[in-house]
């Protein structure tokens, strides 16, 4: 037994834990869980879990159902929300196949992969990602608790004790959070976690849009990650801000020499420019509802165009400069991702795209400074040479489909398992437009 695990077995008897979780997701980054009695962990730890995939989005069938879940003892967290005594606690898990290897359609084993393959390029990559979710009344229906704006403190604002709870509760479970607010749509929020690396942030990630939704049930209202939800306000982004840092804990992206006056390296450069060139083939994967592309399609802090700039938010790739002197805070900010996301993936899938960036020595386009991009039509946008994403989910599949990129980087089977998972979903919007949507988001998001 590792360390690790050793202290999990101590915790969990000086603590009354009586029920550990075993967390993973399915392919489209729904929470999957089962409870394990303290008794079963140590054989947990060095056999796995068995249990039936079959019934798990993108697992397996019936007759190839058996899988394994193996926990990580780092992962280790006391449910804050739940009891002290006969308490919960928590693991994430990988999942492998009975004879020991990774099962393909693990996403949590696809950013491990990438991660592995960065660190032996001698790079961390660390993200910090800005979520935004709703409040409503109940999940039926999408009535608002508040009419608040952007950064509003007042009795608009009813959502701030909803947002202290769910911070206390993060933070609780070992998960920085840098600062939380009032968004711009009514009974809408923000809560921005302080950056980490990859795999970490995405289990924070699911942590915290979980402990979101358990705050919300225990004040009796709904929490909501859909993309876009209301007409005519602003939809739900995961703004991630990424960087890659040494082994050595320097950060790769900043050069104060940079003859932009961006302060970017070189290596930040191309990695950007990777971005830019592979959005429009994962943006299956970081916007993967027919409602993600609504958020895009109406602006409003939704970049739906190949562009980036410093402080330009219109842009799709922004470059932050709060701390322009500051060699920590040197990062870029990709702005089309929704709060609905696999994070795992959809980390995944920028990490590959700025590696390809840096390994094609691919060059950025010139940067938009003083035009705000929401300001303008498509058409307006298109005869000045900027290539949009993908208008709908119907266009994200067909180039995610021809992406040799995203095969490589996901795996054949959830790269396979998207295509025909999401053609379904395209096909049924197409055939229940309007309430269909409405009814089969807000539900699950």
């Amino acid at each position: 037994m590792t360390p690790e695990q050793d202290f999990v077995m101590r915790t969990i008897e000086s603590r009354d834990i009586h029920f550990v979780r075993f967390w993973f997701t399915d392919v489209l980054g729904n929470m999957k869980s089962f409870a394990v009695s303290p008794s079963e962990l140590a054989g947990a730890f060095s056999e796995g879990m068995g249990f039936d995939g079959s019934c798990i989005s993108g697992f397996g069938v019936v007759e190839e159902s058996d899988m394994l879940a193996f926990p990580d003892a780092s992962t280790f967290q006391v449910l804050p929300w739940r009891p002290s005594s006969n308490a919960v606690a928590r693991m994430f898990c990988s999942i492998r196949l009975p004879e020991g290897s990774a099962f393909e359609g693990d996403p949590r084993q696809v950013l491990q992969r990438m991660v592995s393959r960065a660190s032996s390029l001698g790079y961390v990559f660390n993200v910090g990602p800005e979520l935004e979710h709703y409040y409503f009344r109940d999940a039926s229906g999408t009535e608002v608790l508040d009419r608040g704006g952007y950064f509003d403190l007042t009795s608009l604002d009813s959502g701030s004790d909803l947002r202290r709870d769910t911070v206390l509760n993060v933070e609780n479970m070992g998960i920085p959070v840098e600062y939380s607010h009032h968004e711009t749509g009514p009974s809408q929020h923000e809560i921005d976690l302080r950056y980490t690396d990859a795999l970490s942030m995405a289990d924070a990630v699911m942590t915290y849009k979980l402990v979101v939704k358990e705050v919300a049930r225990s004040h009796g209202v709904y929490a909501s990650f859909m993309p876009k939800p209301l007409e005519g306000h602003p939809g739900s982004g995961m703004h991630v801000h990424q960087s890659l840092f040494s082994m050595e804990g320097e950060n790769l992206f900043f050069d104060p020499s940079d003859a932009l006056g961006y302060r970017l390296s070189d290596l930040a450069k191309s990695y950007i420019a990777g971005l830019l060139r592979y959005a429009p083939e994962f943006s299956l994967v970081t916007n993967q509802y027919v409602n993600s592309y609504k958020r895009l399609a109406a602006g409003a802090e939704a970049p739906a165009y190949l562009s980036w700039g410093k402080n330009n938010r219109s842009t799709l790739v922004r470059i932050p400069g709060y701390r322009p002197d500051s060699s920590s805070a040197c990062r870029v900010e990709l702005r089309s991702p929704d709060a609905a996301a696999n994070p795992y993936l959809a980390f995944s899938a920028m990490l590959a795209a700025g590696l390809a960036g840096i390994e094609e020595g691919l060059r950025l386009p010139d940067p938009i400074e003083s035009t705000n991009l929401f300001a303008h039509s498509h058409r307006t946008l298109r005869s000045k040479g900027l290539e949009p994403l993908p208008l709908n989910l119907g266009e994200a599949i067909e180039r995610f489909e021809a992406s040799q990129l995203m095969r490589d980087t996901l795996g054949p089977y959830i790269h396979q398992y998207l295509v025909d998972e999401k053609t379904r979903e395209w096909d049924e919007y197409q055939r229940h437009v309007s309430r269909w949507e409405l009814d089969t988001y807000l539900e699950v998001l």
